[in-house]
This record gives structure tokens, C-alpha cells and sequence, in this order.
């Protein structure tokens, strides 16, 4: 029979390999992201931290604020994707093209594609500058902002 101190300890450590095995799992489903600049003004504000769920790029509907990776400040799609950038999802694969985005010659999103856009426009750089953008830079969708 297993004495009462040797079952309280047993007791302790289930629970704390429980404890680290969920949040493992957490960290692989969710992720925080500080906001950083202007573009997504007023819905999210500089210092602001955001709850971001990992999804299925597949999954991701126009409204949707999404994070990229790999979109870089410039011409676009050089940065090693360690900086991760928050805009709105304002069209997917098959949707039209919307207004604002003339220069573009498709009229719709081609497969495996998404146009972003900033809630700040004249502070965004985005899709405008950056084109379509393929589906696999989405590293996933805001929850919510964050309570300081």
C-alpha cells in the first residue's frame, strides 16, 4: 500500500505533466502577437497584444484578421518570416476582386491565394502593393485583443 506523502507526490507530479503536456498543445494551437504601427487602427492599436488560434489557411474568410509570415515591409515576399504581419482577409480563392485593387488583371482570387488589406489604409502597406498572397503564409486568425 502506497503511503499518503508517496500518493500526494504522485498526485503532484501527474498534474504537473498534465499541466505542461496542455499547455504544449495551447502553444501549438495559439500564439500571442504584439501589434506594432498604424495599419489596423482603430480596430487594434499599437502595444496592443492579440490572441491569435492557428487555422487551416483553407479555412479563412474574407473579415477574417489573419497573421502572415514571410510578407515582408517592401516589395513583399522576401522576409525570412520571423516577422509577422496582422491585416484583414478582404478576399479568398474564387471571390472577386474587390475595389481598390483595379491594377490587378484577374477579376477573381486565384486558387490557393488571399488579398489582405489594413482597417488604416493610408497607414498600410498591404495587398495594394503586395498582390495575391498564398494562402501558406497564413500562420493563423485573431481571437481577441488582449487585456494589458
Amino acid at each position: 500500500m502506497t503511503s499518503l506523502p508517496a500518493a500526494v507526490a504522485i498526485t503532484a507530479v501527474t498534474a504537473a505533466a498534465v499541466t505542461g503536456a496542455v499547455a504544449m498543445s495551447a502553444r501549438r494551437v495559439l500564439l500571442v502577437v504584439e501589434i506594432y504601427g498604424r495599419s489596423m487602427e482603430p480596430a487594434l492599436r499599437a502595444g496592443d497584444r492579440v490572441l491569435v488560434r492557428r487555422r487551416d489557411p483553407a479555412r479563412i474568410r474574407p473579415g477574417d484578421v489573419v497573421v502572415l509570415a514571410g510578407v515582408g515591409p517592401g516589395a513583399g515576399l522576401e522576409s525570412s518570416g520571423k516577422i509577422l504581419i496582422v491585416k484583414r482577409a478582404v478576399a479568398v480563392a474564387g471571390d472577386p476582386v474587390p475595389p481598390g485593387f483595379e491594377s490587378f488583371s484577374e477579376a477573381r482570387v486565384p486558387p490557393g491565394r488571399l488579398l489582405v488589406l489594413g482597417d488604416n489604409p493610408a497607414e498600410s502597406t498591404d495587398s495594394r502593393q503586395w498582390g495575391f498572397l498564398p494562402l501558406d503564409r497564413v500562420r493563423g486568425v485573431v481571437l481577441r485583443r488582449m487585456a494589458l
